[in-house]
């Protein structure tokens, strides 16, 4: 199975947010290279807001070239297995953190955004931090933050809210 693909079924068998939803399918649909960063009509981007749900918390970063606090994430490659497996990735190696595992296999929310190479597309996960954890800055980071609950609102912007509601909904 290839990534597109995966995405593919991963979208078909999400069942919120049915108008953005049918936006990534006809994109997949009409872009076999939509999975790609080097895709000009926008690409499909995996994330994951790292969480810590037995103290509350959650880690965001500071991100490098738009200067916001985000949930790790980004670009996929053409060696990951699937998209919740890229999701994983992107969260591992922006947070440091290893023996990150994913709340669900499926996806919290779906997210489209302009950024400055071009429309993200961006398939929403939760990864459950391990008890202990330390998290590592990564070039692509300012900073590093465990954020309460209750501070992310302070910080972040209004799809980054929407994200962790959605996944304290399903915890």
């Amino acid at each position: 199975m290839t990534l597109h693909s995966d995405a593919v079924r991963v979208l078909e068998g999400y069942a919120g947010q049915q108008e953005l939803r049918q936006v990534y399918l006809d994109h997949l649909h009409r872009h076999p290279d939509g999975m790609w960063k080097d895709c000009t009509h926008g690409h499909i981007t995996a994330s994951a807001l790292v969480i810590d749900p037995e103290g509350g918390r959650v880690l965001l970063t500071l991100h490098r070239k738009l200067r916001m606090w985000l949930q790790m994430g980004g670009h996929c490659e053409r060696t990951d297995p699937s998209l919740a497996e890229a999701a994983l990735r992107e969260a591992t190696e922006e947070s440091g953190i290893s023996c990150l595992r994913l709340l669900r296999s499926d996806p919290v929310r779906l997210d489209r955004h302009l950024t400055p190479c071009a429309w993200h597309l961006d398939v929403q996960y939760a990864a459950v931090a391990p008890d202990g954890a330390v998290e590592t800055i990564s070039d692509e980071s300012l900073d590093l933050r465990w954020f309460a609950y209750d501070e992310v609102a302070d910080v972040a912007d209004e799809s980054v809210l929407r994200l962790l509601e959605a996944t304290r909904a399903r915890l």
